[in-house]
């Protein structure tokens, strides 16, 4: 098989780490619970850095309490989120802290005067952001019922409300008070627009994952798929031979966790080689070559996927051997011709493929021989001038004439290398990856 280019680990960048470690990772947590964690880190640190800002002020000592202990206990909050991931049940427990805390500063910090009150703006955006299978409208409530009691109280008590000395220190602490109440929303925005866009992205990945990216794009910007004919396609069939005998021996997280990491890799080799993974069906594995970009090089690449599939399996019949346990082998068959591939479904759609030649390559796979690449006279006559085959004549099958078939050894002598034939040598990878080799083929013909 040509060597698969190895996957590259990812590096985030550092910026992005810190934030991952501090607010958590898409992957691990949900939406809610970063935002949580964010909005109660940002408040937190926000509460305890307005105490240098009422410094100045005649009763500084009491603000500067409210301010620390608000702040302490946002971030007490956020250490239980962030740590201990019970995020949902303080959700009242931070509203309330920060309508106290807003309350408090209202009549010790100058009232409607002190620009207080516009903090609860943010402060409701927080609550529905955050907000869970709560009640919309008693949130509504609550805030709109608190903005309208204190209005009402400092209108009939304004002994109740600590008023400034000077208006210097009203403009002053006002001033403050309306630059960070921008600055707060200003995060708020960030917050919420940069976690709105992990999760768009998250959906777009599990989109991609159940889709090809042309189909994914297509459904989205029609919400529909038209299904499609492909003059010439190769589709590969492969299952495991001797898999309920082996996996009778097996519990369900044996059995589950060995499919998984052999599909895995399946569906890496598929990748290298240009072929679409189309689904699995127990221990079945099918993908198609040439859709739903078409091209003229799908039998060569379904024929050197086939081939790596075997030779993975083989090396892991090696491994499992020297531990004393066994391990499956794959029968495998492909066949090329014409289908039409489209999505089907609504509530859980899938691209999908038919036609006779999907029928064909079932019956291929299913005559095959163990541990072999079982290819139809069809599939021989595209890939005969770089591989090694092996004629099994007329062979017959199940409600079809008999079919010829080939099983393919390995590489040309040319293309061979020296030690295992059925690894590509230099020349034919730098021929197979430039492309020519396919170029050369077309002048032949």
């Amino acid at each position: 098989m040509v060597e698969s280019t190895s996957f590259r680990k990812v590096n985030l960048p550092i910026t992005m780490k810190w934030i991952y470690l501090f607010l958590g990772d898409p992957k691990k947590h949900s939406l809610e619970h970063r935002l949580f964690n964010t909005v109660s880190l940002v408040n937190g640190l926000l509460n305890l850095l307005g105490v240098f800002g009422v410094l100045y002020l005649e009763n500084y000592m009491i603000l500067t309490a409210l301010n620390v202990g608000s702040g302490l206990l946002m971030l007490a909050m956020y250490y239980l989120s962030r740590v201990k991931s019970i995020y949902f049940s303080l959700y009242w427990p931070f509203n309330l802290t920060i309508l106290f805390y807003l309350s408090a500063m209202w009549f010790f910090n100058g009232g409607s005067l002190g620009g207080n009150h516009y903090y609860l703006i943010p402060a409701l955006v927080i609550a529905l952001i955050l907000i869970r299978n709560h009640n919309v409208f008693i949130v509504y409530s609550i805030y709109i019922l608190l903005s309208a009691t204190l209005y009402v109280l400092e209108f009939y008590h304004r002994d109740w409300v600590t008023t400034y000395e000077t208006d210097l220190d009203r403009y002053i602490d006002a001033g403050g008070n309306y630059l960070f109440v921008q600055i707060l929303t200003g995060i708020l925005i960030f917050i919420l627009s940069r976690n709105l866009n992990v999760e768009r992205k998250k959906s777009e990945t599990l989109l991609l994952n159940i889709l090809p990216e042309s189909i994914a794009d297509e459904l989205k910007r029609e919400a529909r798929v038209i299904p499609k004919r492909y003059e010439s396609a190769s589709v590969l069939f492969c299952d495991m031979a001797g898999f309920t005998k082996i996996a009778e021996k097996m519990n369900a997280e044996e059995l589950v966790g060995e499919l998984d990491t052999i599909f895995r890799e399946f569906d890496r080799l598929c990748k290298t080689y240009r072929l679409e993974k189309i689904k699995t069906i127990g221990d079945a594995y099918m993908a198609v070559g040439g859709i739903p970009a078409e091209n003229h090089t799908n039998s060569v690449d379904s024929v050197l996927c086939g081939l790596s599939f075997q030779s993975y399996m083989a090396e892991q019949k090696e491994i499992h051997a020297l531990r004393g346990r066994e391990f499956w082998e794959i029968r495998l068959g492909i066949h090329v011709g014409p289908l039409v591939a489209g999505v089907v479904g609504t509530d859980k759609f899938a691209y999908d493929v038919w036609g006779d030649t999907v029928n064909t390559a079932s019956r291929l796979e299913s005559s095959g021989v163990t541990g072999e690449v079982n290819v139809s006279s069809q599939v021989y006559a595209e890939v005969k001038s770089y591989f090694e085959c092996e004629s099994r004549g007329f062979v017959s099958i199940k409600n079809k004439a008999d079919i010829e078939m080939y099983l393919v050894k390995g590489f040309l002598p040319e293309y061979a290398d020296v030690i295992n034939p059925k690894q590509p040598n230099a020349l034919f990878k730098r021929l197979y990856e430039s492309g020519a080799l396919f170029a050369s083929s077309d002048e032949v013909e």
